[in-house]
């Protein structure tokens, strides 16, 4: 008679703390939805407007910043490619680029301006964990400049989406044959910088009801905001 031991089963190693902190620095759809963002009059106007300006292609982000009145002030446009994404890395690129286009308003008592993101990716309209990233570094990057944190818009190749406000449309919409635009602008100010715009947003409503992708697991919030900006140096 012979004895065997059975082979011990698989377990997956448990996640490192530099991986546990970046699913923490993402926001959930239902975190998006409850954190009061303002909702854009017009979306169409703006996207159609930082698309022409910036033309981006996949991996392309447009940060800009709105007047009261939901014009675009200033605005910025980057590339921005990582596997992992982190959205204490979004924050600070988002932050830099901010601070090179438009003054900050951290001495008023409340902010004026709002600030909205565009991203320019592959795959569908769609929450993923990448777009959680974005959120996260959206919202402290206004925190930090003192702006009104604004809508988050995917430009995908089938659509444009502004993710929590279930609005959207089929033009402008991603294209791998765009040439993007390097310059960047401030409206009424100074020479062009490289690749900025703004535009403003007020908020008489607030998003709800974001898409998750199927079959994508939502990272548990284990920290985030405000607070977990000022743990960090910005980069300056």
């Amino acid at each position: 008679m012979s004895f065997g031991f059975a082979p011990p089963p698989q377990v997956s190693p448990p996640p490192s703390a530099d991986s546990a902190a970046r699913l923490g620095r993402m926001l959930e759809p239902a975190e998006w939805a409850s954190a009061g963002i303002p909702l854009l009059r017009n979306p169409r106007e703006i996207v159609t407007g930082l698309h022409d300006r910036h033309r981006p292609v996949p991996s392309t982000a447009i940060v800009a910043v709105l007047d009261t009145h939901e014009r675009v002030t200033a605005s910025a446009s980057f590339t921005e490619l990582t596997a992992a994404p982190d959205g204490w890395e979004f924050r600070n690129v988002l932050l830099a680029h901010l601070r090179r286009v438009i003054p900050h308003d951290l001495r008023l008592r409340a902010p004026v301006r709002t600030a909205v993101l565009l991203y320019c990716r592959a795959g569908e309209p769609l929450w993923t964990e990448t777009d959680g990233a974005w959120m996260w570094g959206l919202r402290d990057a206004c925190t930090l400049h003192g702006l009104r944190c604004g809508a988050y818009i995917t430009l995908t190749p089938d659509r444009w989406q502004v993710l929590g406000e279930g609005r959207g449309g089929r033009r402008p919409r991603s294209s791998s044959v765009n040439k993007p635009v390097t310059e960047s602008r401030r409206t009424g100010a100074g020479p062009p910088e490289k690749r900025r715009t703004t535009a403003p947003a007020e908020a008489p409503h607030t998003a709800a009801n974001l898409p998750v992708a199927r079959g994508r697991p939502v990272p548990r919030r284990t920290g985030g905001g405000a607070p977990e900006a000022h743990r960090h140096t910005a980069a300056r």
